[in-house]
């Protein structure tokens, strides 16, 4: 590890450092043991408080799980007052910040009282970087720090040192629940004396590695642990890939071997230029981490080297002693219910590529599984004591939303933006080809926002969809819908941008999946699956709705003369919904991206993607042909764009209030 100098740099990962501006508060910087010493890598907003104050257990719980092992609480940041009061709001943010290491670290054999730690202090009338000030506390002393450093490549700075080590661990957890509706008490981790229950209030776990049973009252987790190190227990350590060449074979540990010292400060790690002994226990995770990464400059976490941990019952390991079967006898006082919940524990950990990779299971990855368990068992299981078994699913359900709005607050995500759902997560299949392009849809991978790069000419405001989205259009996948199926690939390629920004994680329908839509909900007779009858703005809105749970606008122009007329109106709409527009007119349906408005002229020019197109997905070729581009009602010849003797219709999908 880097040991600190004399002169002292914060080094400052993220754009973002102030989550809630004018806002009276702590939040706590992230770093990590495996970088320089001062680097913050991200914040989080305290979100419990008693009294004014951090409710240090409720943070430190939610932070045991939260937090990535690999990363660590290095400081606090303080909403302070007069400038006279600075240091002594940055001794405060340190004291808190101490204190809840204490709480999510302690126990492991670090001295945290020795820990030097950042306080920053955030100017309340000020705003950007330039109204925090840093100070640093070593043996007991606050010292001011002036030299602050934002990293210009901050994704280049975390994975050319780490890379993630994964590990998924299937659980089935047997609860006993009486059949009569009784009322049960869960208080301070202990079930009170209920009929129909073990009279010792234990209830039972069944692992892949044979946890048998675990206490309610076990809040550390030591029985969990001991499984861990029970000499059956073997960890398969292999890279995730598809590609077999070049791939280090699996490597084998077995938990005999392994050290539970969750003290991650005094990690030595191990040169990676080192022979790679064959040797398992001198092996580090550097052994397992793609090499041409850097090189390619392709360096963010879809591209990070990840390391597959899984966790095996060797039996045909003999144990070190000799037993017998036995069982235990629980007995319920009267007629109970069995009910098996299935759950996957599934830790994902940063590692430096020079950590041992016995250091990353044992450090890293089974302390994670130890925590996610007591989480989830302190979280999950009081709940489904009290209920029915038909509303455990619903619970279920209703926890994660909870759990996503607390993580919005926690990260100051925005409250209207998807960021945390499934659909977000890292698509571990992605990297199993070493591409990180795969896309999640079915079939060949489609162009992306090909709009990007094509100056407008209009001389106003230009106003564009915000975020990705995939251009559809005729003879896609083979389907041959020339003449009639223009409206379908626009509903495509819009179903496709709520896809790429996460509201749903649905396949884009095809269009016999569209007309059955259409038939379910009982706007169209069952003849009209299969045939080549056209669809408009309408009938794309109650897809969006059926499919997507999505609402949309409608606005009806009685001649495309009225088009430009609209041009503020659609300007507000890329501002504020930011989703894709269906334009149908006549026998003619567009996708339309964007408006540049001229507000002194009037003159407005629309941004066009045609899914008339029919030949392959050629970016230089669809935009050179003009099938996806600006067009302007008028153009220097006298030509309109939009027929005059046609009405429009023009579908407005409005992005979903959610997280």
């Amino acid at each position: 590890m880097e040991k600190v100098s004399d002169d002292d740099t914060i080094n400052i990962l993220c754009s973002k450092l102030i989550l809630t501006k004018n806002e009276a508060g702590l939040q706590w910087l992230i770093g990590s043991p495996f970088f320089p010493p001062f680097t913050i890598i991200s914040t989080f907003k305290s979100i419990h408080t008693s009294s004014s104050s951090p409710d240090f257990i409720k943070e430190s719980d939610d932070l045991r799980t939260l937090l990535i092992k690999g990363f660590d609480v290095i400081g606090g940041l303080i909403f302070g007052g007069s400038s006279s009061d600075v240091e002594k709001n940055a001794r405060e943010a340190i004291g808190a910040a101490r204190k809840l290491r204490e709480l999510v670290f302690g126990g492991g054999g670090e001295k945290l009282e020795n820990r030097e730690l950042i306080g920053a202090v955030a100017d309340l009338s000020g705003g950007g970087a330039g109204s925090v000030k840093f100070f640093v506390e070593r043996s007991g002393n606050v010292k001011a720090v002036s030299s602050v450093v934002y990293e210009e490549s901050p994704e280049k700075f975390v994975w050319e040192r780490g890379c993630l080590v994964r590990c998924n661990l299937p659980i089935k957890m047997p609860v006993f629940i009486p059949v009569k509706n009784e009322t049960v008490s869960f208080e301070n981790g202990t079930r009170n004396k209920t009929k129909g229950f073990p009279k010792d209030g234990r209830f039972f776990t069944e692992v892949i590695i044979d946890i048998d049973f675990v206490d309610v009252k076990d809040s550390g987790g030591e029985a969990v642990v001991s499984k861990f190190k029970d000499p059956q227990v073997t960890y398969m350590v292999e890279r995730l890939s598809k590609d077999i060449s070049d791939v280090p074979q699996p490597v084998i540990l077995h938990g005999v071997d392994l050290d539970f010292n969750t003290d991650l400060a005094n990690i030595k790690l191990v040169d990676n230029k080192a022979s790679q002994d064959s040797d398992a226990k001198k092996l580090t995770c550097s052994h397992f981490c793609l090499k041409s990464k850097s090189s390619l400059g392709l360096i963010s976490a879809e591209n990070a080297g990840v390391i597959q941990v899984s966790v095996l019952s060797n039996r045909s390991r003999k144990s070190p002693k000799s037993t017998a079967p036995f069982a235990e006898y629980f007995p319920a006082f009267e007629e109970a219910r069995l009910l098996v919940v299935d759950f996957e524990l599934e830790v994902l950990c940063y590692a430096a590529k020079d950590l041992l990779l016995m250091s990353a299971v044992s450090k890293l990855i089974i302390p994670a599984l130890v925590d996610q368990f007591n989480s989830m068992k302190k979280t999950v299981l009081p709940k489904l004591l009290t209920q029915h078994p038909q509303a455990v699913d619903d619970t279920k359900k209703l926890l994660i939303i909870e759990v996503r709005r607390s993580l919005h607050v926690r990260l100051g995500l925005p409250f209207d933006r998807p960021l945390l759902r499934i659909a977000n997560a890292l698509d571990f299949s992605m990297m199993k080809d070493g591409s990180g392009n795969s896309s999640k849809r079915k079939g060949p991978s489609l162009l992306k926002d090909v709009h990007i790069g094509i100056p407008s000419s209009g001389g106003g405001v230009v106003s564009l969809v915000q975020g990705s989205y995939e251009y559809h259009h005729y003879l896609q996948d083979g389907f041959d819908d020339s003449g009639w199926g223009c409206a379908y690939r626009s509903l495509q390629t819009i179903i496709s941008w709520f896809r790429l920004q996460y509201y749903t994680s649905i396949d884009v329908p095809s269009h016999r999946e569209i007309q059955q839509s259409l038939v379910e909900i009982g706007d169209k007779d069952p003849s009209f699956i299969g045939s080549h009858e056209w669809i408009g703005a309408i009938e794309l809105s109650f897809v969006l709705d059926k499919l997507l749970g999505v609402s949309s606008r409608i606005i009806n122009v009685r001649s495309g003369a009225e088009l430009p007329e609209k041009c503020r109106e659609l300007a507000l709409h890329f501002e504020n919904q930011g989703t894709p527009i269906m334009i149908g007119g006549g026998v003619l349906a567009y996708t339309l991206l964007g408006v540049d408005y001229n507000e002194a002229s009037g003159d407005c020019a629309f941004l066009i993607l045609d899914p008339h197109y029919t030949g392959n997905d050629d970016h230089k070729k669809i935009v050179n042909g003009g099938w996806c581009g600006w067009k302007k009602a008028v153009d220097s010849k006298g030509r309109n764009f939009f027929l005059h003797d046609k009405f429009y219709n023009l579908l407005l999908p409005q992005r979903p209030n959610m997280v």
